[in-house]
């Protein structure tokens, strides 16, 4: 009779309408930003986005697929087998070693362009991280190298968070001896910001699996 008890027990801890949701498996996807260069691997941009979102209440898993010195063209021929079978969504963030190489703005596009197709192509939801070009390139790069997210952001329909390195670029209590790669705390800084957007971006991926 106990063993019976024990069955039935377990039966109700188990029962499909007590079972957790698997978390939402994010993979974020970019370069020396994204993989957390000069950091320990809990500072990095995705371990810090990951805590934070818990911390909100969203169950989250975040891999970290950032490579430093990716230009998006590597990205590009990396991202097929870099993005797992069972990703809910992507956050995009990549083109900032373009911009510091002067890699010409249509090979950037192009590159960006290519990834986004092949993850809509897998039916994989994007997060979109844009970037500005450094201001010693000049008026007529910047002016072709920066309208080149939210063109794309239209033209695939994702959602776009501006500038990555929004609020931390320039700051040097938030940037490292290199002035490039942000301390621990910038990354802080950057995930404070762009916290509401990635928000909203998992609410219509929950929708999304939901329906």
């Amino acid at each position: 009779m106990l063993g019976l008890f024990a069955t039935l027990a377990l039966a109700g801890l188990i029962a499909p309408g007590a079972a957790h949701a698997a978390p939402l498996r994010l993979v974020a996807f970019g370069d020396s930003l994204t993989a957390g260069y000069g950091l320990p691997a809990n500072q990095a941009f995705p371990a810090q986005l990951q805590a934070a979102l818990k911390a909100k209440g969203h169950d989250v898993v975040i891999e970290n697929a950032g490579v430093s010195g990716d230009t998006s063209s590597a990205g590009l021929a990396r991202i097929d087998w870099s993005i797992p079978e069972g990703t809910d969504g992507v956050i995009l963030e990549l083109g900032a070693n373009d911009a510091l190489r002067g890699i010409d703005p249509s090979i950037t596009e192009t590159s960006l362009s290519g990834m986004l197709a092949r993850l809509k192509e897998r039916g994989i939801p994007v997060l979109l991280a844009g970037m500005v070009a450094p201001p010693n390139l000049g008026r007529d790069y910047a002016e072709r190298f920066n309208p080149i997210y939210p063109r794309l952001a239209r033209q695939y329909d994702v959602p776009l968070y501006p500038f990555f390195l929004d609020g931390v670029a320039g700051q040097a209590g938030l940037n490292q001896a290199d002035s490039v790669h942000p301390t621990g705390e910038g990354v802080k800084e950057i995930v404070a910001r762009m916290l509401p957007v990635v928000e909203a971006w998992l609410a219509t991926l929950q929708a999304g699996k939901q329906g």
